[in-house]
């Protein structure tokens, strides 16, 4: 018998779509919420919703469940999905942990202790080294890939060519593994040249009945994080498709394994020889792609595994039908470095058909540097894969999250790059071709021509001697717009009345301009081309957004002559912040004179720490933030000045 109430201890897109899969089985869903999350989209869509003081307490996630009359806790992933402790506690506690048995989840998260109890199973392995009984400042077989034995994610994982890097590069894994898992062991292994990241999702109930819904790939990833994933793989045959399979099926059994889970495998790209990598005892990020080629609701089948009932399918029932695709949207700036961004969600758009779209987004809300900046996963379906990535990137154009910089253009050049779509996937593709996907920060010269015209159709004041018509004696006068992006400044004329009739004078060429516009929607003609955009402005900033990108052009410009005194002479000494995150050291002081790449500022953000720097010799004029401060992305750190204060 299934439950009737179901705490979801995680937050964001995959809490909603837990959410999701209640609501259609008629089981009241109950969510947690720290203070500075009471607004998110999660709570809002929640049959109920109770605080807890951070999600990583399980005391308070048990104390809720009970307060609730929960008789069951899904983890989503992340957060305390794979936490051994919380499973055995919420077994203490008369609650069902909606994953596997903590012996599990302690087996395969370890890797070393992984490797070894499924290469027991006969799952072939990659061959390497582990602490603390190999001493792994001898390896010699290069390249090699050093990784924590506790960690996950990526993280840690060091690229070792020679054995003169050794040294170093255990030093730092070792660094990294203590902070993030804090657990120094390392293992190090043969790393597999042009290697594809290819995953199997496995199922398991407590009957001892144990199938797989065959892969997904993977390969798509930067810094070992995954952008854009699919199922299945194009690599994959189905000869190779049954042994990775079973291999999974066996891993799993290996350590008793309950509930929805992923063995990840490594495969060579030129021979497809594969070996074991990982288990993941969790629900994954991208399992909707296997729920769309599959047909079945991954979340209804952990609910009823964790209820005691048996899988309704065995392996030859499992078909997989056409192609799915994902892509995550993460508040992140690619022409930045992918530094994560943050703001308030302006105006939101997601598609609504033809596409799936998981998202933890709400019109009104604020993305902040408190949690993973993933926001949502846009997943197309179609009978063949070239149709699968034109379907997603339609969708992906049909995005928009004004107010926050989001990965979007990326994701489309990504998407459509010659290798993706022939298949030619490997683990390293995309940061060969990275200077091919970032996009420019340019601004196009027909957005600035609409956000001139836009501000020049908006009220300024309510003097109607402010109106921006151009009136006077005679013909209409030009109106100069100087525009701040992050591709400079740029001059914009416009004169005469937007909604009737205007003119727009930029580079020497003057063209007639119409703008019309129904709530965020908003409709450009500049000489003989039409747009559509989304439009709204906060403060001093328009955004605008279109098939996927947005821009942010402030007027009213640090620098401009007259806005503010002694702002003439600062030019680009503005110093400002890369990302939204808290000041944790602010290390100049005003009137102090610095050189150029001086540290003035160290800002913190999802536990990154970056340094702003001076950008030219002078005086600090402003400094207008202090430690323990939270800022915006953008916000003003400091300003240096060329001349005397």
């Amino acid at each position: 018998m299934l439950f009737d109430r179901v705490l979801i201890a995680n937050r964001g897109e995959i809490a909603v779509r837990v959410i999701r899969t209640l609501r259609r089985l008629g089981i009241t869903s109950v969510a947690v919420h720290t203070p500075s999350d009471a607004g998110a989209r999660h709570v809002l869509e929640a049959d109920l919703a109770l605080q807890v003081p951070k999600y990583l307490d399980i005391e308070a996630i048990i104390g809720a469940a009970h307060a609730a009359g929960a008789q069951a806790v899904h983890p989503g992933y992340g957060f305390l999905s794979e936490n051994a402790a919380f499973a055995r506690r919420c077994a203490e506690a008369g609650l069902v942990f909606v994953g596997p048995p903590a012996a599990a989840i302690e087996a395969m998260g370890d890797k070393i202790r992984a490797k070894a109890t499924v290469s027991a199973a006969g799952v072939p392995v990659v061959p390497g080294g582990a602490e603390p009984g190999d001493s792994l400042e001898s390896w010699r077989d290069f390249p090699a890939l050093i990784k924590p034995s506790a960690g996950g994610g990526g993280k840690g994982m060091v690229l070792v060519r020679s054995a003169a890097e050794l040294p170093d590069a255990l030093e730092s894994a070792r660094r990294t593994a203590r902070a993030a898992f804090g657990d120094g062991t390392l293992l190090i292994e043969r790393y597999v040249e042009s290697p594809r990241h290819i995953e199997i999702q496995v199922l398991a109930d407590t009957h001892g009945d144990v199938v797989h819904l065959g892969e997904r790939e993977c390969s798509l990833q930067r810094r070992h994080q995954k952008i854009i994933e699919e199922a299945p793989s194009p690599f994959v045959s189905p000869e190779t498709r049954a042994r990775m399979g079973s291999a999974a099926v066996e891993a799993a059994r290996a350590v008793g394994y309950v509930g929805a889970g992923t063995v990840e495998f490594i495969v060579d790209g030129t021979t497809g020889a594969y070996h074991f990598m990982e288990m993941n005892t969790r629900l994954q990020v991208e399992h909707p792609v296997t729920e769309l080629v599959t047909g079945l609701d991954l979340v209804e089948l952990q609910l009823r595994v964790a209820a005691g009932e048996r899988l309704p399918f065995g392996q030859q029932d499992v078909r997989l039908d056409g192609h799915a695709v994902e892509a995550r949207v993460y508040a992140e700036d690619p022409a930045r470095g992918f530094l994560p961004t943050g703001g308030h969600v302006l105006v939101l758009r997601e598609p609504s058909d033809g596409v799936r779209v998981d998202s933890g987004l709400v019109e009104g809300g604020v993305v902040g540097s408190e949690f993973d900046p993933m926001l949502s996963k846009v997943v197309a379906w179609a009978p063949d894969r070239e149709s699968a990535l034109r379907t997603l990137d339609r969708g992906l154009a049909r995005t928009a999250v004004l107010g926050v910089v989001t990965n979007i253009p990326f994701l489309r050049a990504l998407a459509g790059h010659p290798a993706v779509r022939a298949g030619e996937l490997d683990t390293g593709l995309v940061e060969r071709v990275l200077p091919e996907l970032v996009p420019s920060v340019e601004v196009p010269g027909e957005v600035l021509a609409a956000a001139a015209l836009a501000f020049h159709a908006m009220p300024q004041g309510d003097d109607p001697w402010e109106v921006t018509d151009g009136w006077r004696i005679g013909e209409p006068a030009w109106t100069t717009w100087r525009l701040e992006s992050r591709g400079g400044v740029h001059a914009v004329q416009v004169r005469g009345l937007p909604g009737e009739s205007a003119e727009i004078r930029m580079n020497d060429e003057t063209v007639p301009a119409r703008l019309q516009h129904s709530g965020a929607d908003l409709t450009v003609t500049i000489g003989g081309r039409t747009d559509g955009y989304l439009h709204v402005r906060h403060a001093d900033t328009l955004w605008l957004g279109r098939d996927g990108e947005a821009w942010a052009l402030t007027r009213h410009l640090i620098g401009d002559p007259g806005d503010r005194p002694g702002a003439a002479d600062m030019g680009d000494g503005v110093v400002r912040s890369p990302m939204p995150g808290t000041v944790l050291v602010v290390k100049a002081q005003v009137g102090e004179r610095v050189r150029e790449g001086q540290p003035l500022v160290i800002v913190e953000a999802m536990k990154m720490e970056h340094t702003v720097t001076a950008p030219r010799d002078g005086v600090v004029s402003e400094l207008p933030v202090q430690a323990g401060q939270p800022v915006d992305m953008d916000a003003v750190l400091a300003v240096v000045s060329t001349g005397e204060l």
